[in-house]
């Protein structure tokens, strides 16, 4: 975060602002753009994402860890060839996770082009991470793990402290039906924010309702930041 700070006042010579957001782990960073330079940064509109991960959401990422370190051909990180059985057990572990159980009750992958839901979980599920590397895979999840906006020098630690620090105009909007981060837990971050507001995304598309993939939940989500823009 301090190097992308350093990067937009140093490189870009911005000093302030106007809107921070970001989906999932972008909004985790979106969060601590808003606790770190409070002075900087006028709105914020973090979505399906958390200003801290939660131990449930740290339990269901060391499932997908051993789903991928379990393949032999990972071979402790040092393979040779991608790690592809294991890369597929991730799709397959991610598919009950990122999507709701009424999305699938409906089939709404068929929305998506899928013919069945084995076709869903082989065509877009293995299909999605067979694509990544998995050692920058893992890399990526142990930073979901640890995110946490008041793990650093300036709040060491102190998680209310670091919330309550964000002055900027804050929009949080988690998923209705997202597994990873529930609603719950935003809005017991927005309480202890002082100009925030907590405004589900309705809908049975679980955490991808912030990943482009449902019309109706990206409309719903820019015309928030629309609205969000529009206040002083």
């Amino acid at each position: 975060m301090t190097l992308q700070h350093r990067l937009v006042t140093e490189k870009f010579g911005i000093e302030q602002l106007a809107l921070v957001v970001g989906w999932s782990m972008g909004a985790q960073q979106t969060n601590q753009w808003g606790c770190l330079y409070p002075d900087m940064v006028r709105r914020i509109a973090p979505f399906c994402g958390s200003a801290k991960t939660a131990p449930h959401n740290i339990v269901f990422l060391e499932g997908v860890k051993a789903a991928l370190t379990a393949d032999a051909a990972w071979n402790g990180g040092w393979y040779a060839a991608p790690p592809a059985t294991g890369l597929r057990a991730v799709g397959r572990v991610y598919a009950g996770w990122g999507l709701s159980q009424p999305f699938y009750m409906r089939q709404l992958w068929r929305e998506l082009g899928f013919s069945s839901l084995e076709d869903f979980l082989v065509g877009y599920w293995e299909g999605f991470f067979l694509k990544k590397d998995a050692n920058n895979l893992l890399a990526m999840l142990w930073s979901w793990q640890h995110g946490d906006i008041s793990d650093n020098p300036v709040f060491k630690g102190d998680f209310k402290k670091a919330l309550g620090a964000i002055k900027a105009r804050a929009l949080v909007m988690p998923a209705e039906r997202d597994l990873y981060f529930p609603v719950a837990d935003n809005e017991w971050e927005v309480s202890h924010m002082p100009n925030a507001e907590c405004r589900p995304i309705p809908g049975v598309w679980g955490h991808f309702a912030g990943g482009g993939s449902s019309p109706v939940d990206t409309r719903f989500i820019d015309d928030a930041l629309k609205e969000l823009l529009a206040t002083p």
